[in-house]
């Protein structure tokens, strides 16, 4: 076995014996590899339908949701509408800009089972501006 190196400049050749011997791991990209957003941030889509989903133990509340169709790739994806009275203000075939909750490592956050987006804009106005009565919601 080689001996490790000493002296100026020695930790590049160190850091590059240490990279090497870690093993890789095979679930590095799968996030990347099956996200309906394709790396992006934030998506435009249509609203299918409006669902409600049963929150998990202890809670036992609805939780109002969309199911919601990317319009860049045809791909459905459940998004969690937030605030109070927001499923009143998005209707079938509206148009809504969708982000990652940010639950840890990309899974659902909190209590909602298998939601992993919520809801961001409708018909390109701001769902927080429409729910506190600064916007009203413009036809389309």
């Amino acid at each position: 076995m080689a001996k490790k190196t000493r002296g100026l400049r020695a930790a590049n050749k160190l850091q590059k014996r240490r990279n090497a011997s870690k093993p890789v791991k095979k679930t590095a990209h799968l996030k990347k590899k099956h996200d309906p957003l394709a790396g992006s941030s934030q998506a435009k889509g249509i609203v299918l339908e409006k669902v409600q989903i049963e929150a998990k133990q202890p809670n036992s509340a609805m939780r109002k949701c969309a199911r919601v169709q990317l319009v860049k790739n045809g791909k459905q994806v459940t998004a969690f509408m937030p605030g109070d009275g927001a499923q009143k203000l998005i209707n079938e075939h509206d148009e809504v800009v969708i982000e990652c909750i940010g639950g840890k490592m990309g899974r659902a956050k909190g209590d909602i089972p298998g939601v992993r987006w919520q809801v961001l804009k409708v018909n390109d106005q701001s769902l927080p501006a429409l729910l506190g009565g600064k916007l009203e919601k413009a036809r389309r």
